[in-house]
């Protein structure tokens, strides 16, 4: 196991116990990926946040992907992917040893019920293949960051971040070109409805002035300038 000076994992939470007994049971050139909490990625309570770094630092952590709420049956809390690898050198594909893949996922999938969502099948050929393009695996396409989505990162800069993993940080957000065509007929539908709601106001006053009347209740002098 990976343990900073004396210290174990806490007791009361068991992710950075499993996260180190999977690398300590991988091959020399073993991958590991698996899902996690959210709170894994920023944890700073019990050594966790020690234990995250040297993981860091140790060039272990190969892509993190957030994923969306509401994927599993039994939490609708959102959780995330870590991918491990003990061989990221000059191996079976290119040497990232210096750089961690992060991948926000959390806006994908869609409700197939009131609780319950699902990733589509497109949606997960884009994680995995953005994943193997990073790789530089020769079957697939070349990669690229993508503002909102995903950015290869240094260890230098995530030292900056204090050693937090939340692709958020990271992959910014996705750049939406100004449509000024939407813009403008959305504001005509609006502007439309408005006038509408304007000219039902007025009818409504008028026929309320010609009731309150055939009651009895006529109006005052200047009292109908107001309608």
């Amino acid at each position: 196991m990976i343990r900073v000076g004396n210290s174990p994992p806490p007791p009361n939470n068991a992710n950075f116990a499993w996260v180190q007994h999977i690398i300590y049971r991988l091959s020399p050139t073993g991958i590991a990926g698996f899902v996690l909490a959210n709170g894994s990625m920023t944890s700073q309570q019990s050594n966790e946040g020690e234990i995250r770094k040297k993981i860091i630092e140790e060039r272990l952590i190969d892509c993190m992907v957030a994923l969306p709420g509401q994927l599993f049956y039994s939490t609708q809390i959102p959780a995330c992917l870590w991918f491990i690898s003990r061989y990221r050198g000059n191996g079976k594909f290119r040497d990232r040893l210096d750089e961690i893949l992060f991948i926000n996922a959390s806006q994908l999938g869609q409700m197939v019920s009131r609780t319950h969502r699902e990733l589509l099948d497109n949606e997960i050929n884009l994680i995995a293949e953005t994943y193997h393009a990073w790789r530089e695996e020769t079957s697939v396409s070349r990669y690229a960051d993508i503002a909102g989505f995903c950015k290869s990162v240094s260890i230098q800069e995530i030292r900056k971040h204090d050693y937090m993993l939340t692709p958020g940080r990271y992959v910014g957000v996705e750049f939406q070109e100004e449509d000024t065509t939407i813009f403008q007929s959305k504001m005509s539908q609006f502007t439309s409805q408005w006038y509408e709601h304007q000219r039902e106001s007025i009818k409504l006053a008028e026929t309320i002035s010609i009731n309150l009347e055939l009651l009895g209740f006529e109006s005052k002098k200047g009292q109908k300038d107001i309608i």
